[in-house]
């Protein structure tokens, strides 16, 4: 956890309800040497309802692992959430260090240990201390109950700050509230999640409904954005529905509400997502890339990240130097379809490139003021289709070095 706040963070805490049916709780298992909590844990009241996404490194952490195992089951009764070590690439002593600290949650809530979901974040190769999870664990489970911010704030590593969102949706007639907290700073190019994001809503939904809502709201939030194109070992999204909210199940398509759950939590993880990017290591300038006209939505996808993982054109903009050139070589060397007589290129406001041509007259000074801000947009038109896709990224600076050049020390 970084010292200095990311010059892109909210002014504030957003003010998070209690959700019914869950309860947070942290403490201190002292992973690292450091003065903080580091063990979240939270309680979820029976028929709590689970769904999850998670990373698709071919090294994922044995947290991952179980996880993946239990949401076939598609219930929950806890979550247990460590910072400081993640546990990954660690062999059976990792397998072990989950399985420890399952049974040891399922014992003190009577449940099974395929209902309580474990993840883990920080340093890769260093097997979890079994001692000290369980010591946490057992000042966790006597701890009094905690607000958001402090929960948020326990699962940080490198983050800057805590990030957290709320929305809510009227569901069967019933409001029903949606809560989410998520740390993530580098290590940001998921391919379905990103780092660590729990979310938390007392609607009553299926496991089915959940999931298949949460994969939707998952591709077009975290897995279209990038902060130095390196995907986790331990990303994982997951979602707990309480039902307390007291509405009639969410089973599909045609139950009351279905759609306005789906706008809320789809618009509660772009929230997150966004958050993730503006704490990106060493960030100053948050980027939107916006590119249409492509193949399909799946190549524009593509494009844009290529542009978005571009080191050259991320360094470009933390210089503030218009220089679009940069993103016609992203453009090119995506491996998409692409027609260089038709690619046009905008920032901000302003069209630099058209038809594969500098625009005549082209005046930089309203570029070079719009980089000179903190919300950057980028535009690409390939010309060739209707696909469309929008990511969102940011800068790369010397403190994205100066973080990652001694982030075990």
């Amino acid at each position: 956890m970084s010292s200095a706040i990311s010059p892109l963070a909210p002014d504030h805490f957003p003010a998070l309800p209690p959700i019914g049916g869950v309860t947070l709780r942290t403490a201190r298992a002292r992973y690292k040497e450091w003065d903080r909590a580091d063990l979240t844990f939270v309680t979820l009241e029976e028929g709590t309802s689970v769904a999850g996404v998670t990373t698709q490194s071919k090294c994922p952490s044995p947290e991952v692992e179980w996880c993946r195992k239990a949401l076939v089951l598609g219930r929950a009764r806890a979550l247990v959430v460590n910072a400081g070590n993640s546990n990954a690439f660690t062999g059976n002593r990792g397998r072990e260090a989950v399985e420890a600290i399952a049974a040891r949650v399922a014992g003190r809530l009577g449940c099974e240990p395929s209902d309580v979901f474990v993840a883990s974040t920080g340093v890769i190769g260093v097997p979890l201390p079994v001692d000290k999870a369980e010591a946490g664990l057992d000042a966790a489970f006597t701890a009094d109950p905690c607000g958001w911010e402090d929960a948020a704030a326990t699962i940080m590593t490198t983050d800057t700050f805590p990030k957290a969102a709320v929305t809510s949706a009227v569901v069967d007639g019933k409001t029903v509230t949606l809560a989410g907290i998520i740390k993530g700073s580098g290590m940001i190019a998921p391919d379905m999640a990103t780092m660590l994001g729990f979310i938390f809503t007392d609607a009553a939904a299926t496991p089915e409904f959940l999931a298949d809502a949460l994969r939707d709201a998952n591709g077009r939030s975290f897995s279209c954005i990038t902060v130095d194109s390196d995907t986790s070992t331990s990303d994982t999204v997951l979602a707990f529905a309480t039902g307390k909210a007291g509405n009639a199940p969410l089973e599909d398509a045609e139950s009351d509400g279905a759609d306005a759950f789906r706008a809320a939590l789809a618009d509660l993880c772009l929230q997150l997502a966004h958050l993730v990017v503006r704490d990106g290591e060493g960030a100053t300038k948050f980027i939107s890339i916006a590119v249409e006209g492509a193949d399909s939505d799946s190549s524009a996808h593509r494009v844009a990240l290529s542009i978005a993982n571009s080191p050259l054109v991320k360094t470009a903009i933390a210089g503030e130097d218009a220089n679009w050139g940069r993103v016609v070589m992203a453009v090119g060397k995506a491996g998409e379809p692409a027609e260089r007589d038709k690619l046009s290129i905008r920032f901000g406001a302003t069209q630099v490139a058209k038809n594969g041509l500098a625009v005549d007259g082209y005046d930089e000074a309203p570029v070079a003021a719009h980089l000179k801000g903190s919300e950057i947009e980028i535009g690409v038109d390939l010309g060739i289709g209707e696909g469309r896709a929008t990511v969102w990224t940011c800068d790369l600076t010397h403190g994205y070095i100066s973080i990652n050049a001694d982030y075990r020390s």
